[in-house]
């Protein structure tokens, strides 16, 4: 099979129009803001719209979704058939996403999207799948479930295939899955791959699933955007959880993510932070499908200004009001590093990397300023005033950890009732509360 063809296309002066987007989506473009194509899109559009295949390699925040939603929109409104094109995503948020996108891009041909996610009920989804949609945005485990388990359903009749973030469906071990599907769908298709990196695995099922690509490039090297001014913070371990909230209260204008290494850690800073006053809430794996909207609903809409996150937050969710990142936990791997900070400062705008950097962090700090070939600067503290607030930090960090044994004491309970055979206590249940792990005298003195 002949390799990529490297593509060049890009012109300073390129606009929508020139690129050869047609009139109903020049318009949606226009209501949703885009002004001007980004890199990616220059590159990639003029090859995709003549249907060929797409290899993207783009950082994050790159309008990577425009980039295959338009081709494939512009398609759909010369053949308006019923299934069209189906996108596979790592993570539920992000198809979530990429769904929203091309229902307000093509909100003037009516486009129909399904989104088929773990964590919501099969049959359900199924009956969404019964009517036709254009476009079904998935996750790669619980489509192949219903490719496999949901009479009448099948992907037979695609045109478009979009493999999306594939350098991290791979890294979730995703590929056998993908493998199962590939098997499932028509040969004679346009297939889009789209990736931050292209690494060995990625390269694999390049080979496995394109014809003859077009490989566009815009950024060979991971890197930040010029637009992001990053900054460290130097202090004890002992005194983080101040720190943090030192800094928390000294940006409370501003719209912040805080990135955490693990669950627990975001569940305790978003009560922490809840309990002396600033509107947090968390966001990771463990809580519920719609616990895990609603808690991304309420950031976006500026409901509340501070989200604190795993990485599942770090990678494709275009939240486009953060003005600044916090990293409680520097990432152990470089790349994850540019993926969270990639949340600010996107499309052009200005925005700010704060990381947190204890004495056992040092080193870590310094390879990731290797890596992205910048000196981060030293952020300004006033010592006094973090003094003061260590005590009533640490009272609330003592609230938080018996909230959390608390948690813990009552879903072990759950569970127990449920191995007995009791089901679920209605009185237990949270699944209304967006956020998550909010302790009971926190919602009493809202």
């Amino acid at each position: 099979m002949p390799g990529p063809e490297d593509a060049s296309t890009s012109t300073p002066t390129a606009t929508f129009k020139s690129l050869g987007l047609i009139d109903p989506l020049l318009e949606a473009l226009d209501q949703v803001g885009y002004k001007a194509p980004t890199d990616i899109q220059v590159e990639s559009l003029p090859h995709a719209l003549e249907g060929r295949d797409i290899i993207g390699v783009a950082s994050t925040g790159s309008g990577k979704t425009a980039a295959f939603a338009l081709p494939i929109l512009q398609k759909l409104w010369e053949e308006p058939k019923g299934l069209f094109a189906c996108v596979l995503a790592p993570t539920r948020e992000l198809a979530y996403q990429i769904s929203q996108q091309f229902e307000s891009l093509g909100s003037a041909m009516g486009v129909r999207c399904a989104v088929i996610v773990g964590g919501m009920d099969l049959p359900t989804q199924a009956i969404a799948l019964a009517k036709r949609p254009h476009i079904v945005v998935a996750t790669p485990g619980r489509l192949i479930d219903h490719l496999e388990n949901t009479k009448g359903f099948s992907l037979r009749g695609i045109k478009f295939l979009v493999l999306d973030e594939a350098d991290r469906l791979l890294d979730m071990d995703f590929g056998p899955i993908i493998d199962k599907i590939l098997k499932l769908i028509p040969k004679e298709r346009t297939t889009y791959l789209f990736s931050a990196t292209m690494t060995s695995k990625v390269a694999k099922l390049q080979r496995a699933s394109l014809s003859n690509p077009v490989r566009v490039e815009v950024s060979s090297k991971y890197q930040t955007v010029s637009t992001l001014l990053q900054y460290y913070l130097l202090m004890p371990l002992k005194d983080k959880d101040a720190y943090l909230v030192y800094l928390v209260n000294s940006l409370a204008q501003n719209s912040m993510i805080i990135f955490t290494r693990t669950v627990n850690d975001a569940q305790r800073l978003s009560i922490i932070l809840r309990t002396l006053g600033f509107p947090a809430v968390p966001l990771h794996g463990q809580l519920s499908q719609s616990q895990r909207l609603g808690a991304l609903g309420k950031f976006k809409s500026g409901g509340r200004k501070v989200l604190v996150a795993t990485d599942i937050a770090s990678r494709g969710l275009d939240i486009p009001s953060v003005d600044i990142v916090i990293n409680f936990d520097i990432p152990t791997h470089s790349k994850d590093y540019i993926h969270r900070v990639g949340r600010t400062a996107r499309a052009g705008r200005a925005g700010k990397s704060i990381t947190l950097v204890t004495q056992y962090d040092v080193e870590l700090i310094q390879r990731i300023e290797a890596v992205i070939d910048k000196k981060m600067e030293l952020w300004p503290t006033d010592a006094e005033e973090i003094a003061l607030l260590k005590e009533r930090v640490n009272e609330a960090s003592r609230i938080a950890v018996n909230e959390l044994k608390e948690q813990g004491t009552k879903s072990g309970g759950r569970k127990r009732r449920r191995e007995e055979g009791g089901g679920r206590d209605d009185r237990d249940r949270d699944d209304d509360v967006v956020e998550a792990g909010m302790p009971k005298w926190s919602k009493k003195r809202r």
